[in-house]
This record gives structure tokens, sequence and C-alpha cells, in this order.
């Protein structure tokens, strides 16, 4: 069975996704921004700021599917410059402490002027 799972208290899709899509046991969150889920607006600022804004959502959205960060496998790490790879490493390395998921940390370019960090993640969270 296959769900599809928009919280009320997290930032509205930009587009023709869903927040998070459930899939058996596995849960599936779309790539984050660092978007004030009370304003909907982009928080500009620097990329420890920002790391965390976007791991807070992250977590908002498990929360919402009856998960929690200890119950992520797998983060796709996007930076618009790979020389903040140390500070977002440092906000990360916090929020995830010993669980330490797979992780994949690539440089992109984004749309959104000022947005330095987008994380995407894989939970498995049995039912």
């Amino acid at each position: 069975m296959i769900e599809r799972i928009v919280p009320a208290d997290v930032p509205r899709p930009r587009g023709p996704y869903s927040p998070a899509v459930r899939a058996g046991d596995f849960i599936f969150v779309s790539g984050q921004g660092p978007i004030d889920p009370a304003t909907d607006t982009l928080v500009t600022g620097d990329i420890r700021i920002q790391t965390r804004l976007v791991l807070e959502n992250i977590r908002r959205i498990l929360a919402a599917c009856g998960a929690s960060p200890s119950d992520v496998v797998r983060c796709g790490v996007f930076l618009a410059d790979a020389a903040d790879f140390p500070l977002m490493n440092e906000v990360y390395a916090e929020f995830f402490g010993e669980h330490r998921p797979a992780r994949t940390t690539v440089e992109a370019k984004f749309v959104a002027p000022g947005m330095k960090v987008e994380i995407d993640c894989v939970a498995y969270k049995p039912r």
C-alpha cells in the first residue's frame, strides 16, 4: 500500500509532489529546503541556520509518519557550495547523533536564490 502524506505543520510543496510517501515499511521524504513552515518563506542566512531548519522540517515530516530521525537509513544532501560541507556536517552530526544513516552529498545549483542546502531521506519504520 502506498500512502501520500502531507502534514499540516510543514512547508507546502512547491510543485506536484508529496512531502512524504509511505510504501510499506519505508518512508520517502522529499527534498526539504530552508523554508519556515510558519511563514512558508525561504530563510536565508548561513549554512548552519539553513541546515537546522531543513532538518527540523524533516523531523516534523517524520513525526507525522510515526517515525523519528533514528529511523532514517539514507540521506541525500545537496549543497550550493561544497565549501559549506564542514559547517553543514557539524549540524547534521548533531541532529543524527550516533544513528548515522548512509549519505550522499553533492554540490548542486538551486533555482531559489539564497538557498544553500536541500536534504531528502528514506526512513524504515515497520507499522
